[in-house]
């Protein structure tokens, strides 16, 4: 299965400090000829970024086969007023990996595009399954900041997989996270940080 790790804005403008990004990543596999959504933004609710900033996946829905080629398919897009015509285009295009010539270790690519480039880590991860994490906040006393990460393991380390940085205000169930998980191994560990507490968990996975 392929793993997305880091998705990174790499580049922007010259002469701007921060951009307000819409679009989507996607992925097509031989599972599912639909798109699997690895960010996906309208221009109505676009995400304000700085040059090195990462940026926060809200996908995938389902974990990645890689079976056959996986396509990459990417329209990135830089909203610059009320007009959409005058919007920039940061990246826009297709990219495609296939299992034999995708490391199996960690490795970062720069799509580049006309306003702008963004770089991808990924792997391929031998003898995965696919592993859904839910989170449920059930109390919240007042305002906080909550990071929530997983760490997988691969090419014998663990590696760190950002999934949700926001502002929590009341009790909510987050979006589920899809991980590829190497099947043989005994857990895996999530870990929340915020603001006024820390907490982690190991999750089992059943072989």
């Amino acid at each position: 299965m392929m793993q997305i790790y880091v998705l990174k804005l790499a580049k922007i403008p010259m002469g701007v400090n921060s951009v307000q990004l819409y679009g989507y990543i996607a992925v097509r596999d031989e599972r599912d000829s639909l798109l699997n959504y690895i960010v996906n933004h309208t221009r109505d609710a676009p995400i304000t970024l700085q040059q090195g900033s990462f940026i926060e996946m809200t996908g995938p829905k389902r974990g990645i086969s890689m079976c056959c080629s996986v396509l990459i398919e990417f329209d990135m897009r830089i909203k610059k007023g009320d007009r959409e015509e005058d919007d920039l285009q940061l990246i826009y295009g297709t990219t495609d990996y296939c299992e034999l010539g995708t490391p199996w270790k960690p490795f970062t690519n720069r799509i580049n595009g006309d306003c702008g480039a963004v770089d991808i880590t990924l792997a391929l991860v031998y003898s995965a399954v696919e592993a859904t994490i839910e989170v449920l906040v059930s109390k919240v006393h007042s305002h906080f900041n909550l990071s929530l990460s997983s760490f997988v393991f691969i090419n014998e380390s663990y590696q760190e997989i950002q999934h949700f940085h926001d502002t929590i205000g009341e009790s909510c169930v987050l979006r589920r996270f899809v991980v590829a998980v190497v099947m043989d191994m005994d857990a895996f560990g999530v870990q929340g940080r915020s603001n006024s507490c820390k907490s982690v968990m190991d999750l089992s996975i059943n072989r």
